[in-house]
């Protein structure tokens, strides 16, 4: 079996290879030879391809969603402490795509970058499921070792994992056909639906076994739900569709040279650039006139031996994902408040009356399934109605655009952490009207379905604001870094964490470490914080905003400026 690797080969002479225009890149099979769409690509290889994703999600959602009671418990830390050390785990597992996606984009291609991963993440697990064994033969530091060292490899195996696997599958579907176009847009859709029903049970079982049963096999069953992964992955790899790259150049290299070179040349009129584009003729449209200071990197400095020249695409590349940042940075708070869904949300619902029959209370993780099936139960409506609906009354394919997703979701994260300040201040009353103010194990007689609208409202904005960026950040970058797109979108996920892991620790030491994250949460002040975000969140909508007015769609060879009230 050959598979290509990332750079690959020119195109031979005479070659039905599916061609993607402006990537240099064309498709072929698992032998090397062109691609034939009826039997390679398609949904035949994404149904592989999702389910793998599904496992994968089943496996970290076994062990991000109860690792904040595993701290807590197991490792005896303090809740502000285990709060810091899951958001700091979940900002490296968010931002380490990165890395994975320049190993993928620059040597080893998606596939190979899926399979190494896998078998790390396999090892990972493995390890991790030693060191819940390990109370009754070792001390606790060496457990405590172990369980960290185990638990970033993980994270560094998500890096080559997450991004690669969704590039790759969005790679099945020929953006060039009409048909095969629109189930791209739909799988993204459906990519959505099939990577939540992973968590869904993990939360349903993994949490109970963990909090009832063993953490050994709380974390063993994430580890054979890796094999498998990788199992049905390997099999698949007779229908898939693999990318050639004739380019030879690094694409980081490429479009890092056009800022390098854009800076070195800063002192240039843009009338000098203006003539020498025009001699060459490769003057850009109307359109392309944003952040046009890059087009300097097209000067060559007189006596240079060549060999370093920029083309006026290697800048359109550059300008695509210079675009990209203000809506990035945009995001940043969303993904605060995503964070809060696995660590504080948790905490909340521990403190109250969890029983759904007598005998049985549902575990304080689980109450993530909320979220879950407001996916699960959101994505077709969206697919089926709502988008046939804006369709019909806006004329655009996907009914609404991109930007306006994202937008939406934005606006509902607000809504949110509004519901959530309420409903905390609404426990702490409860707490004080029962005397319960200073007896945090005891459980506050307030229902856990308090908590529910916030966490389906949160779904319903996933549904939004994540699956648009995904969509944005894997379709408006250059071909050959579709994987660095999907990191670029992980990161704010990543950093989202980071940051909901600083703000925690400043008011923390602020506070003096028992203020708005007390220990005890009867006492700590969780609604401040919550008001805190949904202010945060009303500036970064704005921001948003005044961002996406000027927003340049590129799609192909065609820019197209969109404001984001059309």
């Amino acid at each position: 079996m050959t598979i290509p690797t990332a750079t690959g080969t020119s195109e031979p002479e005479s070659s039905p290879l599916l061609h993607i225009p402006g990537a240099g890149a064309f498709v072929v099979d698992y032998e090397g030879c062109p691609a034939d769409r009826s039997k390679s690509g398609g949904w035949r290889s994404a149904f592989f391809i999702i389910g793998v994703e599904v496992t994968e999600r089943f496996a970290f959602t076994g062990i991000s969603s109860n690792l904040i009671t595993y701290l807590t418990g197991s490792l005896g830390q303090s809740k502000a402490r285990a709060a810091e050390n899951v958001n700091t785990w979940n900002g490296v597992s968010a931002i380490s795509p990165l890395l994975g996606a320049f190993i993928a984009d620059s040597y080893l291609g998606r596939y190979r970058t899926v399979v190494i991963a896998s078998l790390l993440y396999i090892l990972g697990l493995g390890l991790l499921t030693l060191s819940a064994v390990l109370p009754s033969i070792s001390s606790l530091w060496f457990q405590e070792i172990l369980f960290f060292f185990s638990l970033y490899l993980v994270a560094v195996a998500l890096g080559g994992h997450k991004p690669c696997v969704l590039a790759f599958g969005a790679d099945q579907f020929d953006g060039q056909d009409s048909e095969e176009s629109k189930s791209k847009s739909s799988f993204f859709n459906w990519w959505a639906l099939g990577v939540i029903s992973g968590p869904t049970v993990a939360l349903l079982f993994l949490n109970y076994i963990q909090d009832n049963l063993s953490w050994g096999l709380g974390f063993g069953i994430p580890c054979i739900s890796m094999v498998i992964a990788l199992v049905v992955f390997l099999i698949g790899t007779r229908t898939y569709r693999y990318t050639i790259k004739s380019q030879e150049k690094n694409p980081f290299f490429r479009i890092g040279k056009v800022f390098a070179k854009a800076a070195r040349n800063w002192q240039a009129s843009s009338s000098v650039i203006l003539v020498e584009m025009e001699a060459q003729g490769t003057l850009p449209d109307e359109n392309s006139q944003q952040f046009r200071f890059l087009y300097k990197a097209l000067l060559t400095p007189v006596g240079s031996k060549g060999g370093g020249e920029c083309r006026v695409g290697d800048v359109e590349d550059a300008k695509a994902i210079l675009s990209l940042v203000p809506i990035w940075v945009s995001c940043l708070v969303y993904a605060i408040i995503y964070a809060q869904c696995s660590t504080l949300f948790t905490e909340q619902g521990a403190t109250m009356d969890r029983s759904i029959w007598p005998g049985f209370d549902i575990p304080p993780a689980s109450l993530l399934l909320f979220v879950t099936f407001s996916i699960i139960f959101f994505i077709p409506i969206y697919d089926r109605l709502f988008v046939p609906f804006t369709r019909a009354l806006t004329g655009k394919p996907s009914g609404i655009t991109t930007l306006q997703r994202i937008g939406i979701g934005l606006l509902m994260s607000i809504v949110v952490m509004i519901i959530a300040a309420l409903v905390e201040t609404k426990r702490r009353e409860t707490a004080l009207e029962f005397g319960l103010v200073d007896k945090p194990e005891e459980t506050v007689p307030m229902s856990f379905w308090w908590l529910v609208p916030q966490y389906i409202l949160l779904g319903i904005a996933d549904v939004f604001t994540l699956t648009g960026l995904q969509e944005l950040f894997y379709d408006q970058v250059p071909n050959e870094l579709r994987s660095a797109g999907i990191s670029l979108y992980l990161s704010i996920i990543g950093v989202g964490s980071f940051l909901s892991s600083f703000l925690i620790f400043i008011i923390d030491e602020a506070t003096g470490g028992g203020g708005w994250f007390s220990d005890n949460l009867n006492r700590a002040h969780l609604d401040y914080f919550y008001w805190l975000l949904a202010g945060l969140s009303t500036v970064a909508l704005v921001s948003y905003l005044y961002f996406t007015k000027t927003y340049i769609y590129r799609r192909g060879s065609v820019n197209i400026r969109r404001n984001f009230g059309n």
